[in-house]
């Protein structure tokens, strides 16, 4: 089993270099001067090739590339005593940043990765995902417990009834679920809920998960505010599920060792729920990760149409200032999250089906 995780971890740790070079090279061969978007177009030429220097773009591009892996890497090489270096530890960018191992004047760093300061805001970037994560991780949570919970107990009546009216309805939802996009969702849900009946819902499509109290002046959590975004973006997994848990669950009832567990009398209570649900769950489980992780980049058009302040809505900003880092930032968050929990999935998949350790 440690081996297992072992490699799961060596190939976790491959696709997320795959996908920070394949971000760098991204934003790098982009048209447009960093430079002359903090400053203004205005700026003279001194002034931007000062910028250029400061953010180390008059440097070659494959050095730009080692400076920016060193950068996200917790274990780094800096520079700790010549301040003009290109490698220099500058105690304001890289923060609770500890020398391990100390060689001349250069020293293997352990730090907090880098992911640089905002164009726009001069904020670190690391900031401004911190502030915005627990927000999507809020939502996006909240999403895909709605639609695990109420998907597999869909999906449990669908397959032992299956070709009855419930289960073409069922069907129908999915296939409905499955084709609508969130964007449509998100816009068709607050028209007919936060405006057509605001009065009886008493639901509101801008809602902040933060409300004053107009008497104390307290800040308190308003979770109403989260119940139509959450199920908004909850819909397309809450189709998957079902979908998923029904074909599976129908698959493994036909097996033999079903026959041979009602055939000692084991009631159909206990057949379905303990050898046929804890069988069949081994591919909701990894389609559930999947959606999980792109919940949090898809809840973009969701968070925007809501205006819930979270790494959606950041990036959105972002996209429409041209603020590079916080782009970059933000993807990269967002595909550290969808290894560690693929990794998850793999090992909680393990530890349900022994076979997979094989694999």
């Amino acid at each position: 089993m440690l081996r297992f995780i072992l490699r799961r971890l060596f190939y976790g740790i491959l696709v997320l270099w795959g996908v920070v070079t394949v971000v760098f090279l991204l934003f790098n061969i982009l048209p447009g001067d960093p430079a002359r978007m903090i400053m203004g177009q205005r700026a003279d030429v001194s002034s931007v090739e000062a910028i250029k220097k400061d953010l180390g773009l008059d440097k070659p591009v494959s050095l730009q590339y080692l400076k920016f892996l060193n950068d996200l890497s917790p274990l780094s090489l800096h520079q700790l005593e010549k301040s003009d270096s290109y490698w220099y530890l500058d105690s304001e960018k890289y923060t609770s940043s500890l020398v391990v191992l100390k060689m001349g004047s250069r020293g293997l760093v352990l730090k907090k990765p880098y992911l640089r300061r905002s164009y726009q805001s001069k904020r670190q970037v690391s900031g401004i995902i911190a502030e915005a994560f627990p927000k999507t991780m809020l939502l996006a949570g909240t999403s895909i417990l709605i639609a695990m919970i109420i998907g597999i107990l869909l999906g449990i009546p669908a397959a032992l009834y299956k070709d009855s009216p419930l289960d073409r309805i069922l069907l129908v939802f999915s296939s409905i679920g499955m084709s609508v996009p969130s964007f449509f969702a998100a816009i068709l849900i607050a028209w007919l809920f936060a405006f057509v009946l605001a009065e009886y819902t008493g639901l509101q499509m801008f809602g902040s998960l933060y409300s004053v109290d107009d008497y104390t002046g307290e800040v308190y959590l308003d979770l109403k505010n989260l119940i139509l975004p959450a199920i908004t973006l909850g819909i397309r997994p809450l189709a998957i599920v079902v979908s998923l848990t029904r074909s599976s669950l129908l698959d493994v009832l036909s097996q033999d060792y079903i026959r041979t567990a009602y055939a000692k009398g084991l009631s159909k209570y206990r057949v379905v729920v303990f050898h046929g649900l804890r069988n069949a769950l081994n591919p909701v489980l990894t389609a559930v990760s999947g959606w999980f992780a792109s919940l949090m980049a898809g809840a973009v058009f969701v968070e925007y149409v809501f205006d819930w302040k979270g790494i959606g809505v950041v990036i959105v900003d972002a996209l429409d200032k041209y603020d590079l880092p916080v782009i970059m930032g933000s993807v990269l968050f967002i595909s550290v999250i969808l290894i560690i929990i693929n990794i998850m999935v793999d090992i909680i998949y393990a530890f349900l089906d022994p076979r997979v350790r094989l694999a």
